[in-house]
Order: structure tokens, then sequence, then C-alpha cells
């Protein structure tokens, strides 16, 4: 394989943006209510929702504590996703590997690529990502990747 004019991984921000920030938010919010527990609460709904105030502050500590740490094993599962696909683009050939214990690879030769469709949302179009599907003899693509960056270089370098 010679020297590769475009190396990159899908980007878990490209890819999943909301999940993200909605698992950033998850994790401030369980590191909130593990260091301030009940002090979260106004008095007032404390004692509408607690009246006879049975309501074990450490049970309420230990259940921010299981928040943040579910919400940092998704975000890190969903790290290792990402960087466990790589896509690389050479002179001669495009090669997508999957997998992290066991790899898949597709290696598809430049000269049988038909069309490369690069697709774009309106976020996915301001951090400068897309999808990108490679299509060879068939009618179903022969390869589709999700968020990666400069999709339209990507698109340029396969198309010579």
């Amino acid at each position: 394989m010679s020297e590769p004019l475009y190396d990159a991984h899908p980007s878990l921000l490209r890819t999943q943006p909301f999940a993200t920030l909605l698992t950033l938010l998850l994790m401030l919010g369980g590191i909130l209510v593990a260091v301030l527990g009940l002090q979260l609460l106004p008095p007032q709904l404390l004692q509408q929702w607690d009246p006879a105030g049975r309501l074990d502050p450490q049970l309420v500590q230990a259940g921010g504590i299981a928040v943040f740490a579910l919400a940092s094993l998704k975000l890190l599962v969903s790290w290792v996703s990402t960087l466990s696909d790589r896509l690389v683009i050479d002179e001669n050939e495009i090669v997508w590997t999957h997998g992290l214990l066991s790899k898949e690879y597709t290696e598809i030769g430049m000269s049988s690529v038909r069309t490369v469709r690069v697709s774009q949302s309106l976020f996915q179009r301001i951090v400068n990502a897309g999808d990108v599907r490679v299509f060879t003899a068939g009618d179903d693509p022969e390869l589709v990747v999700r968020g990666l960056p400069d999709p339209g270089r990507i698109r340029d370098l396969v198309n010579g």
C-alpha cells in the first residue's frame, strides 16, 4: 500500500451529536447529584415529594454515582466504537477497516468505483462531516461510512 491520501476515523461528535451531548449532560447531572445530593432540591419541593423525610441522602448520592458511571460507560463504548473504524484512501484503492477484536476489511480498487455519493445533514455541514457511499458495479453501495470528516475531499480523491 502506498502513501495514504486520506486516513480518518468517524468522529463521535459528528456521528452522534445529540447522544454525545445528552451523555455528557447525564454525566454532569450524576456528578452534581453525587456531590450535592438532596441539597439540589428546594426545601418546598423536597417536603412535597418526601413529606415523611424517609428519603436516604446516601441512596440519592449513590444514584448520582450510578448515573455518572453508566453515562461514562456509554460514552467510552461509543468512543471505542468510532476508533475501531478507519477509512484509508491511496492512489490505487479504498480500504475500510471495521472492528476492534475481530476485524473486517473492505478493499475497493479505484478502477472499479463507479459513483461516490456524499450526503450531509445541516449539522454535518456545520462540522464538515458527512456520510459517504461508494458504488461499484451493482445498484447497492459497496461501502457506506457515516460521520467522516471532510467528505468532499473523499469524493474528489476517489473521482480523481
